[in-house]
């Protein structure tokens, strides 16, 4: 357990900012470095009103191009609709960092889906297709929540398939993809039944095969929750190069490990436990940052602390905290979140403001 203490913050905050505002660049004609961050802002709320946006995901700067999306581009999911009933959503906004900022109502639409309740399970093969899971109900509670499943949209903005399975993927909250080009593992988390599950796929020009399903976890708690609707397993994020699955398991606010990811034919008791305390406030989505460290979002389902919503954490792949910043000045706020491990990209993290139903772009530092 950690405590929080005023001098921490005093030096997290500023800490934070410095990092902000470094650049990439230097500016061609001046050889001081720039002070302000470079930072988009946009509505996730399109002209249907959809709201709660859940999953965010970069597109890959080696995808295809000659469609809708283009390398940088960035992808939101939405969980509610215009009437704020959850599970209801149906749209997956795009934004493009370098260009057009959208206002409320006027985020544009990448797709427009015929299944409600696109979750925060959003990905992007290189090979030119989305993935997209979906939980969704019929009046906005859980009396009426289904299983939902995994979409797979084209480049184009065009339906593919939708796979379902009333145990492996029952509730599909999140994912992580371990993508190779043609072939790819989609890892999933199940909200409804507490597991993760493996999906071994082939990726071509003309689509993604399923070739098989596996379950590689189970155990996590899970049951229904007045605001978020459904508390289980949640984000998922890989280490590809040890072959690591970590697990953000909200209901019981811990994160766990899943070694040989790619390879294990069995199923664990939610694996070894890494991470778990008082920075931790009702987890959700989970990302690998380049250095090496986990990020995470605090939804503040649980273990709420009105002095610390909303916020991004920070912690080494051995439990170690290391920093958070805060989304949002409610409780609530911080859901989607993802990052581009590219060097050279001029945008690299991105993160959900739930309370707002905004979307932050950043430009960050990578380590050296």
């Amino acid at each position: 357990m950690w405590s929080k203490q005023s001098t921490e913050r005093s030096v997290i905050l500023p800490a934070i900012a410095a990092t902000l505002g470094l650049l990439a660049a230097l500016p061609a004609s001046a050889g001081d470095q720039p002070f302000i961050p470079r930072l988009v802002n946009s509505s996730t709320i399109p002209a249907n009103g959809d709201l709660n946006p859940y999953g965010v995901a970069f597109v890959p700067e080696d995808f295809p191009a000659g469609g809708k999306l283009a390398a940088g581009d960035v992808l939101v999911s939405n969980f509610n609709n215009g009437n704020n009933l959850q599970g209801t959503g149906t749209t997956i906004i795009k934004l493009t960092p370098a260009g057009r900022i959208a206002p409320p109502g006027d985020a544009e639409v990448f797709f427009p889906s015929t299944q409600a309740g696109l979750s925060t399970a959003l990905g992007v093969l290189r090979g030119g297709f989305v993935v997209v899971g979906n939980v969704p109900t019929k009046d906005g509670t859980v009396k009426t929540i289904s299983a939902g499943g995994l979409q797979i949209i084209d480049r184009h903005g065009r339906w593919l398939a939708t796979w379902t399975d009333p145990v492996l993927l029952d509730g599909p909250w999140d994912l992580a993809l371990d993508d190779d080009g043609s072939l790819a593992h989609i890892y999933v988390s199940n909200v409804l039944n507490g597991t993760v599950t493996r999906l071994d796929v082939e990726v071509a020009p003309n689509g993604v095969t399923l070739l098989k399903k596996t379950a590689i976890a189970h155990g996590y708690p899970h049951r229904p929750n007045a605001a978020a609707l459904v508390l289980g397993p949640t984000g998922l994020a890989l280490d590809a190069d040890r072959d690591t699955l970590f697990v953000a398991s909200t209901a019981d606010n811990s994160i766990y490990r899943i070694d040989n990811a790619s390879t294990t034919t069995s199923s664990v008791n939610r694996g070894a436990l890494v991470f778990t305390g008082s920075h931790l406030h009702g987890r959700l989505a989970l990302r690998l940052a380049p250095n090496g460290n986990l990020l995470t979002a605090n939804g503040d389902a649980v273990n709420i602390d009105a002095e610390h919503p909303s916020e991004i954490t920070e912690f080494t792949q051995t439990g170690q905290f290391v920093r958070e910043y805060n989304v949002d000045a409610s409780e609530g706020g911080a859901f989607g979140l993802d990052v581009v491990a590219d060097p050279t990209a001029p945008f690299n993290f991105a993160a959900i403001d739930d309370v707002t139903n905004n979307l932050s772009v950043y430009g960050l530092p990578q380590p050296q």
